[in-house]
């Protein structure tokens, strides 16, 4: 069986037991298991702030609110590569939206000066690492925060740890507080029970192929 059907029976049996326990520890323990895919560090001095494009526009708040107090006066965006439409789109010449854009006019918007969009694109968690290992090796950088989504965040850290395995810096990584996403409420929204299933099996898949991380 492969490892990623394991994590996906592994995250359902976590949740079922969740779910089925006594009323009375209910709520603790899913709270816990929402907390469990949540990370959010203490922040100090850095070189730059890193928004991944998928951190949307709670990650932008976060990240002009830690320019405006300090953390950092540079903010780097980390694009996606573009869907296969938004390509064909290109390809035609017509305007569309494009989400990368949009953020930094955010970020402009909320007081931040200086906005740079990371040349590289990456497609999943595993590359941006590679991406982002290779653009603070050129730039030399030696403190970086990285703003999250509060569900991906542990898995983000686990794998930027590995991508950034002997290079000298201090990476920090800070969940959103804007986000749609309530680790201490998850289970009362559809939504919020679809975002918990579906990054506790990344997070257990992680953790099975990579358990030294």
């Amino acid at each position: 069986m492969s490892a990623r059907r394991w994590s996906g029976i592994l995250a359902a049996i976590v949740l079922v037991v969740a779910v089925f326990a006594m009323p009375a520890g209910r709520t603790p323990v899913l709270r816990g298991i929402g907390r469990a895919l949540v990370v959010d560090e203490p922040l100090e001095a850095a070189d730059v702030i890193v928004l991944p494009k998928w951190a949307g526009a709670a990650g932008a708040i976060d990240a002009a609110d830690l320019v405006h107090n300090g953390t950092a006066s540079r903010v780097a965006l980390l694009p996606e590569a573009p869907q296969t439409a938004e390509e064909e789109l290109i390809r035609r010449g017509i305007p569309h939206l494009d989400q990368n854009a949009d953020l930094v006019r955010l970020l402009r918007s909320l007081g931040v000066a200086d906005v740079e969009v990371i040349p590289d694109r990456a497609a999943g968690t595993e590359a941006e690492g590679r991406v982002l290992r290779s653009w603070f090796t050129e730039h030399q950088f030696r403190s970086i925060v990285v703003v999250s989504s509060p569900d991906h965040s542990r898995r983000v850290r686990r794998v930027l740890r590995r991508s950034m395995r002997g290079y000298p810096a201090k990476l920090m990584i800070r969940s959103a507080r804007f986000s749609s996403f309530d680790p201490d409420r998850w289970w009362m929204t559809r939504e919020g029970a679809r975002t918990e299933i579906v990054e506790l099996e990344k997070l257990l898949l992680d953790l099975v192929l990579h358990p030294l991380s």
